[in-house]
């Protein structure tokens, strides 16, 4: 069995902690076999600063197993063979802004070269990366891009943030508030349920995905009343997923959809900006959510945190959400029969 790919993510951030940490917890989390991409050396100066007992050892991919017992394995990534960075917890500087680049672009090269099965990446600052001259919003649609050369055709990304008490989808992501309006369109909304609806049977193993479809305005749109995209936009998508077999239900006032009664309802909601649907499932399940990259060729997770940088190198960060979505990543990639 192939190990996963783990980045390092922003070296300023928590990245580096919990990564340590998740690997001392390896056993009693029952974690599969992993090794990070990124310092190898400020990995042991993180581990040091920590006080934490966790060994580093420099492998190449091949190596990550027969290592897992005895350390944590890294594999360097480029950028780093003769220039590691310092280990400035809380302090991010745009000089490792390409190495941080490069742990990504390399866990989806092991992944497409047989070295790995899944990607799991920890938090970056996205304002240092385009400090740095990086020209995408954020993780996922930098995966979009590297994906490509995994298959003929378009590759359309989705961030999915999943727990076990919620699972959510947010149409559009990372744009300003005032945009979505104009954004949200009836093909994009059905494109999304569609995508969703693939990777929840044939990797989550459920059979008939039930998706909800919040409404966009209060009381999605009050008949009306408050908007009008909710009829002409949502209420339209939701009857075309019904159409080609999904089945879904709304436009949905998001005010009501997220209580314990609801939530029996469906199996993922759908909501049509980013903070509809992220803060409830943050609020429900902090420490517990992993961000799944749904429509890739590949299996990608993540910790549903940023990086923390007031938690970066003092021991308090915890490794939950990330342990999480290690165990979540495992469990996607093993072959379905």
């Amino acid at each position: 069995m192939l190990p996963l790919a783990v980045t390092m993510g922003e070296p300023a951030g928590i990245g580096p902690d919990i990564a340590l940490m998740a690997w001392r917890d390896r056993a009693s989390q029952q974690l599969p076999p992993f090794y990070l991409i990124g310092d190898p050396e400020l990995m042991e100066k993180r581990a040091a600063r920590l006080g934490i007992g966790v060994p580093i050892v420099e492998v190449l991919p091949e190596e990550a197993i027969d290592s897992f017992a005895y350390g944590l394995p890294v594999v360097a990534a480029e950028g780093t063979e003769d220039n590691s960075a310092e280990d400035l917890p809380g302090a991010p500087t745009t000089d490792t802004a390409f190495m941080v680049i490069e742990a990504i672009r390399a866990g989806v090269d092991h992944i497409r070269s047989g070295r790995a099965r899944a990607i799991v990446t920890n938090p970056i600052a996205k304002s240092v990366l385009a400090a740095a001259g990086f020209s995408h919003p954020g993780h996922t649609e930098f995966l979009g891009e590297l994906a490509r050369p995994f298959r003929v055709g378009p590759v359309r990304p989705i961030m999915m943030i999943w727990s076990r008490e919620l699972a959510v989808v947010p149409v559009t992501i990372h744009m300003p508030l005032a945009d979505v309006p104009a954004r949200l369109t009836t093909n994009l909304i059905v494109e999304t349920g569609a995508i969703v609806a693939h990777d929840l049977a044939t990797r989550f193993g459920i059979a008939a995905p039930r998706l909800a479809i919040c409404g966009l305005n209060p009381h999605a749109g009050e008949d009306g009343l408050m908007g009008s995209e909710d009829i002409d936009v949502i209420a339209p998508a939701v009857a075309e997923l019904n159409r080609i077999g999904i089945a879904a239900t709304g436009p949905h006032p998001a005010d009501t959809l997220f209580h314990p009664e609801a939530r029996k309802g469906y199996d993922v909601a759908l909501g049509m900006y980013h903070d509809q649907v992220l803060v409830p499932v943050k609020t429900l399940a902090f420490d517990e959510g992993v961000n799944v990259t749904l429509g890739l060729p590949f299996i990608r997770t993540s910790p549903d945190h940023g990086t923390a940088f007031s938690l970066a190198g003092t021991g308090k960060a915890r490794p939950s959400s990330l342990i999480h979505a290690i165990a979540l990543a495992g469990r996607l990639a093993q072959p379905r029969a």
